[in-house]
């Protein structure tokens, strides 16, 4: 398998006079709701407005004002999870037509295969225009939590995911993957991997940084100077959060002197503060006071093998935390076991503990960690990663011209 690198075939492009416009479809655009927004609002931050004219469609939209038009679609809540709405595009599909032929982009740029993503894939197969998509959520990891009490189902459900990937992702001119355990996997679900390329995710290495740390800050609400383990993430199911208890359960018995973290908020928060009634809950936090609870944790535990990347692996990472954390998912290839941290059998409890243990007793190796991790995260650049975003959509919108002029000789 063949995924193309962010580093390598990096064309020429010739510079179109006007501006590139772009249609981009998400069903949610809020700043910071979850990992697959921070990344798109990493971009939309970056828009060069010189070059680029970007018309944004949406269902839930940030609070905050954009510098960009928004046209705002119906939703409805996901029945598992009331956090999450889907857009509806059918019930305005004529005025969605009439605005995109009125803007006429030169490329579309799709978040998820939802309802408005088919949506906007069709717009655009018909009307000959290209499409980027952006592999944020690892859906199909979904269904085992999900459908727990209906196991007869998951087989079923992840099949027609599976075919759900087939039909939008082999339509997609260009798809960024953020990890190559990502591409196997989307792979093995039949996705050709001819229009992959490896897309990884920066981290702002001034916000998340050792310097934030603050053991005062911890003492003042644990009151007393034990390691702290912190998990950072919503609190969902999906983030196999069963194992997360269990680990807690036999940190408790064994009488280990460390304080749990628990960072986030969400649809599973009640459970898991009466499942975990001595742990530290935080419920979401500001990215200034993450940043201070990453540097000031010694050892991110994460559970989740749900992940297409994992950004608070890489978040905990530049912070100096040493991560402990499931060989699964996207995640697993952000840390390379023994060296700047630990994988884990994902549903063994006590091998979580094992190498929690192992860090908690042996502070050079915790140090030494410590220090890769550092060294790795320093490499990720939000402005590369920009760069080579725009100049793919500059290369896409110049390919559909090319092809335009073609058609009309």
């Amino acid at each position: 398998m063949q995924v193309k690198s962010i580093q390598k075939n990096q064309p020429e492009v010739i510079k179109k006079k006007s501006k590139i416009k772009v249609a981009f479809f998400s069903d949610i655009l809020v700043r910071d709701f979850d990992g697959a927004n921070k990344t798109m609002f990493q971009l939309i931050d970056r828009i060069p407005e010189s070059e680029y004219n970007y018309l944004f469609f949406c269902g839930m939209s940030s609070k905050n004002k954009m510098r960009h038009l928004i046209r705002e679609i119906p939703t409805m809540t996901i029945p598992y999870n009331h956090t999450y709405k889907l857009a509806l595009p059918h019930f305005r599909k004529a005025e969605l037509i009439t605005v995109l032929s009125m803007f006429q982009p030169d490329v579309i740029h799709i978040a998820t295969p939802s309802s408005l993503g088919f949506f906007a894939l069709n717009y655009a197969k018909k009307q000959g225009i290209p499409v980027l998509s952006i592999y944020h959520t690892h859906f199909i990891s979904y269904i085992k939590y999900y459908l727990k009490n209906l196991p007869f189902l998951i087989n079923f459900t992840e099949a027609v995911i599976a075919r759900t990937y087939r039909k939008f992702y082999n339509k997609c001119d260009l798809t960024y993957i953020p990890t190559h355990q990502i591409a196997k996997e989307l792979e093995a679900h039949g996705v050709s991997p001819q229009n992959f390329k490896l897309w990884q995710r920066g981290i702002n290495t001034s916000l998340f940084s050792p310097d934030k740390r603050d053991r005062a800050f911890i003492k003042r609400l644990t009151h007393n100077d034990y390691p702290s383990i912190l998990f950072a993430s919503r609190l969902v199911w999906e983030k196999n959060l069963e194992t997360l208890f269990a680990i807690y359960d036999r940190v408790q018995v064994l009488g280990l002197k460390v304080n749990f973290l628990v960072a986030g908020n969400g649809v599973a928060e009640e459970d898991a503060r009466t499942r975990m009634k001595d742990a530290f809950f935080f419920g979401f936090l500001p990215h200034e006071t993450l940043a201070k609870v990453y540097a000031s944790s010694d050892i991110f535990l994460f559970t989740s093998v749900s992940e297409s990347y994992g950004n608070v692996v890489i978040e905990a990472m530049a912070s100096g935390c040493v991560p402990v954390i499931a060989r699964g998912g996207g995640s697993q290839a952000l840390v390379d076991d023994g060296i700047t941290g630990f994988l884990c059998n994902p549903d063994e409890p006590d091998d979580y503990i094992e190498k929690i243990k192992k860090l908690l007793d042996n502070y050079p190796l915790r140090k030494k960690m410590q220090f890769e991790g550092l060294e790795f995260t320093s490499t990720l650049d939000w402005e590369s990663l920009a760069k080579v975003y725009f100049n793919d959509i500059k290369y896409l919108a110049h390919y559909s011209e090319s092809l335009q002029k073609v058609a009309a000789i």
